[in-house]
């Protein structure tokens, strides 16, 4: 689908918000991810959507790359062709009363939306983000905008808990967890929180959609793809 863009503005000097208008309909649950078409680029770029209403989405993605550094140069009124609506998302029906959600860096920017979700369900979710020092914090003003509790832990302890999001963990109150993040911190998050969770990975993929099976890993009991039976696993099927 085509999608114009409205704004494409760094949060900090390696995260950027891009704010499209266009079709939404085929985002049914926070986690999703969107395949990012970038001219000159064969492969499209998988970037988590942040948060989306009837008429927008929002990606929040950082630059690590070419691909990256390009969306970063889009321009508004520019059109971008995305692949929309893919992936399983989190399932909010087997969340708790006092979800936290767990956002590493860049595993935050769906935490956005998931708790947008589950405040429009009346649960409590608490956000939790850890970064590596303050001047890379972002989405700190979204999440309190909604309403809801933001726990911020740093390596550096330069802003909010000195630590890792797990050193954090132990002082709050929830029944059952959503994580996004890098692969140590959510086996971390894993092994702290013996509740209900729900855990959303990452793998290097082709089509996006399930056909190259380019990111297929092995789950208990077989095999599942990360863009198309993912990218969020049960605690119960993940094998590390």
């Amino acid at each position: 689908m085509r999608y114009r863009i409205i704004s494409n503005t760094p949060l900090t000097a390696a995260v950027h918000r891009m704010v499209l208008a266009g079709d939404t309909a085929s985002l049914r649950r926070p986690g999703q991810f969107v395949q990012v078409q970038v001219p000159g680029f064969y492969l499209r770029r998988p970037i988590s959507v942040c948060d989306w209403d009837a008429d927008t989405l929002t990606l929040v993605y950082k630059v690590v790359g070419q691909g990256t550094d390009a969306m970063a140069d889009m321009a508004p009124d520019a059109e971008v062709d995305l692949l929309s609506g893919l992936g399983n998302g989190f399932d909010t029906g087997l969340m708790g009363e006092r979800p936290l959600l767990i956002g590493g860096g860049v595993g935050l920017p769906p935490m956005v939306g998931l708790c947008r979700t589950l405040l429009a369900e009346g649960k409590h979710p608490t956000v939790l983000a850890g970064f590596n020092t303050a001047a890379e914090v972002f989405l700190q003003d979204a999440v309190e905008a909604l309403g809801a509790p933001f726990v911020l832990a740093t390596m550096d302890g330069s802003a909010g808990i000195k630590g890792l999001v797990t050193d954090a963990m132990a002082a709050l109150d929830f029944d059952s967890v959503a994580a996004c993040g890098p692969l140590p911190m959510l086996k971390a998050v894993y092994n702290a929180a013996d509740v209900p969770g729900q855990f959303s990975f990452e793998e290097r993929m082709g089509c996006g959609f399930g056909a190259c099976m380019g990111c297929t890993v092995q789950v208990k009991g077989g095999t599942k793809r990360i863009c198309k039976d993912g990218p969020v696993l049960m605690r119960e099927e993940i094998l590390w």
